[in-house]
């Protein structure tokens, strides 16, 4: 789509939704909104996607009305029926990315060699997760039950639909209590140029360097090029995705609706669990609340509390092998969350064999040494940039990139 159209939709959307925000309501506010972002989600996130574009748009829209029907159905049900409510979205994810090919073939949703995977998965690990967690909002009482237009609006909603953050619904209701209230106009386009620059420019030059434009091209590099690539796509990953975050939180902000960070300060991370508190922030509430805490305390009862510790690293294990699977299917990125299991295990019996070996004072002026703490970033950094190894890249392609370093 060209630059000038872009920009006209992007305007009419920001400002269309602002408006009825603002001017309307009831039942008639929530079918507009849910409308405007169904037709933003068409229109820039499959339009032009040739045969396939609508085809596919039309599986979504089936997939999210088929979630709010066992939403509604069992989201106030008793006993273990309420979990029909919570899976089904989760369901839907892995029935969309596990079911071979050929089946969206003979449905007419995959036509030609353009197709890359079962519908290309548009933001539908977002979605999922926004919808599973909404309904044990429901269940907790936190937020009251959502009508059909409210679920889509909250499903739909353009900014975060591509690659989150992965809001609450609580949150994302705030806004229509109060619209605008926090968000000044001049703040939020700032943060969506911000994220435009970061997206488009930095990212641009630093994937340059990464894999597939520098490693992946069938010539022979010095071993030295894997660590300067590795910095590299960690850079350009960070500018790529947060540039992304930022467009996401300052579009929202021009409409007037709350949108979580989603990145605070990556790079200066002491170490993984610190790293998992500051990238992809709202993918680390949704485990840690959602899975961490209920299997670690369910792991400490069954195992009993002298091995509490035991219990919450293979909590961890657990928890980061499905943060893998999450971002794709292959191999690699179930390897990716356990090399992240792996630093964060590390990480938590090295901090309670330094607490029993230093004692509290001594714990705490090894926490606040400057040159500890410098030596932590800094292997941290390193850490983190060597695992995105598996994120960028298949098996095969990993031992292409061996087999081309001298």
């Amino acid at each position: 789509m060209a630059i000038p159209l872009l920009t006209a939709g992007f305007v009419a959307y920001v400002l269309a939704s602002r408006a009825a925000l603002r001017l309307l309501r009831g039942v008639f506010r929530e079918a507009v909104m849910a409308s405007l972002n169904l037709a933003g989600v068409f229109g820039f996130l499959f339009y032009g996607h040739g045969v396939n574009g609508a085809p596919r748009f039309v599986i979504y829209v089936f997939l999210v009305s088929f979630y709010y029907l066992f939403f509604y159905l069992f989201s106030g049900a008793k006993g273990w029926l309420h979990w029909l409510a919570f899976f089904s979205p989760i369901g839907g994810l892995v029935l969309v990315r596990y079911v071979p090919i050929n089946f969206y073939q003979a449905l007419g949703v995959a036509r030609g060699h353009h197709f890359t995977g079962p519908l290309s998965l548009i933001g539908l690990s977002y979605l999922a997760f926004r919808c599973s967690r909404l309904a044990l909002e429901v269940r907790n009482e936190s937020v009251a039950r959502p009508g059909f237009w409210q679920y889509f609006t909250f499903a739909f909603f353009l900014p975060t639909m591509p690659v989150g953050p992965i809001n609450t619904y609580a949150n994302f209701r705030r806004g229509f209590e109060t619209p605008g209230v926090d968000f000044p106009l001049g703040r939020s386009a700032v943060r969506v140029m911000v994220g435009l620059i970061k997206y488009e420019f930095l990212g641009g030059v630093l994937s340059r360097l990464g894999y597939s434009h520098f490693l992946l091209n069938s010539h022979l590099h010095d071993r030295i090029d894997l660590p300067v690539v590795m910095i590299f796509y960690y850079l350009f990953l960070y500018c790529n995705f947060s540039g992304c975050c930022d467009i996401a939180i300052g579009t929202a902000g021009l409409i007037g609706l709350p949108v979580p960070e989603n990145f605070n300060n990556p790079f200066v991370a002491r170490n993984i669990k610190d790293f998992w508190n500051r990238w992809h922030i709202t993918l680390s509430q949704w485990m840690r609340d959602i899975v961490f805490s209920p299997l670690s305390k369910f792991l400490v009862r069954l195992m009993g509390p002298a091995n509490a510790n035991h219990a919450i690293a293979l909590a961890i294990i657990v928890v980061f092998l499905l943060v893998g699977i999450w971002h794709g299917v292959g191999w690699n990125y179930a390897l990716f969350g356990l090399i992240h299991a792996l630093g964060l295990v590390t990480s938590h019996y090295y901090t309670i064999g330094l607490k029993q070996w230093l004692g509290r004072e001594g714990f705490k002026a090894y926490n606040e040494n400057c040159w500890i703490h410098a030596a932590a970033v800094a292997l941290t950094f390193a850490y983190c940039a060597a695992s995105f190894l598996f994120f960028a890249n298949t098996l095969p392609q990993i031992k292409e990139i061996f087999e081309a370093l001298r």
